[in-house]
């Protein structure tokens, strides 16, 4: 069993307009860009990240905003649910926050004794904000919504499996222990890691297959702490036979990435080193980081690229 994984490290989607994304994301929900860069394999897209102030793994949201791009369709294969986690008694606050924000697909229940609030982001993403213990970490304060009720990073995530048997054998693999169910939702749980550590699988035998696009998550990433750790969670899943791609440099983290039985694309990535190695962290987010190779090419790419408000 692997024993290097801490939790989730951030999850990746893909939006349609980006200036509605870095809205949505840092005037409603209240969350820093912590990062204005580019897609590595099209530099004419942004990569844009939020998250708390330092952009703490378990904390980050990251998108690519193509443009145009068609929304996608829910279904199996996917993760059908980013998970935010609030404190205790925030989500009154929350509920009328996004009610007078005009959000969309507010739905109010619980889960494993946990209160949940359910909405839909700018493109049709699925999102719940989950009242959770604050286990040490800080929301960023720099926006309108008080320390009290700001997001604290992840919760957790809920993917959406057709058979979710193989996903939990691998979740178990990874480290996770399988908690409780309830109705058609299974949690597992990793301990001794960061406050991102639950992981929800949904199985829904009858239900079609995803198509991926604006909307949809592109892949979600696990914490581990340095190359070192990488390298043993990558030797021990290619010796169970998975097939992963050699180590890659994301400038802010390493990263791996391999395809999960459910559909699901999985990325392992390390704490190291951080959204600071080129920005002061007064200034995280502010300025247009390009990888090395793209730097030469910036005006050109800054031209592609659309202005977004600060």
């Amino acid at each position: 069993m692997i024993k290097e994984i801490q939790g989730l490290h951030h999850v990746t989607s893909m939006a349609g307009n980006a200036n509605e994304n870095n809205q949505f994301f840092t005037k409603t929900l209240g969350l820093r860009r912590v990062k204005k860069t580019v897609n590595f394999d099209a530099p004419e897209v942004y990569h844009l990240y939020y998250g708390d102030e330092v952009g703490t793994p378990g904390s980050v949201m990251t998108y690519f905003p193509f443009g145009q791009m068609p929304r996608g369709r829910r279904g199996t294969g996917e993760v059908g649910i980013t998970e935010f986690a609030v404190p205790k008694g925030a989500l009154g606050f929350w509920k009328d926050r996004l009610v007078a924000q005009g959000v969309t697909g507010l739905t109010e229940g619980s889960f494993l004794g946990e209160n949940r609030l359910g909405f839909d982001g700018p493109d049709g993403d699925g999102f719940a904000l989950v009242e959770s213990e604050v286990r040490g970490r800080t929301p960023w304060t720099g926006t309108d919504v008080p320390e009290d009720a700001g997001v604290l990073g992840f919760h957790g995530a809920r993917f959406s499996l057709r058979d979710a048997a193989a996903t939990g054998e691998l979740l178990g693999f990874m480290g996770y222990q399988k908690d409780e169910t309830e109705g058609s939702v299974t949690r597992y749980r990793i301990e001794g890691g960061n406050a991102a550590d639950t992981i929800d699988l949904e199985e829904l035998p009858t239900a079609h297959t995803a198509g991926q696009g604006a909307g949809s998550v592109h892949h979600i990433a696990f914490a581990v702490e340095d190359r070192a750790a990488q390298l043993e969670v990558r030797r021990a899943l290619m010796d169970t036979g998975y097939q992963v791609t050699p180590v890659i440099d994301r400038d802010y983290f390493w990263a791996i990435y391999f395809r999960t039985p459910g559909g699901v694309l999985f990325e392992i990535a390390t704490n190291e080193p951080g959204f600071d190695r080129d920005e002061d962290t007064a200034h995280l987010g502010e300025a247009l980081k390009l990888p090395s190779r793209y730097e030469p090419h910036r005006t050109q790419i800054e031209g592609l690229l659309p202005p977004l408000a600060a």
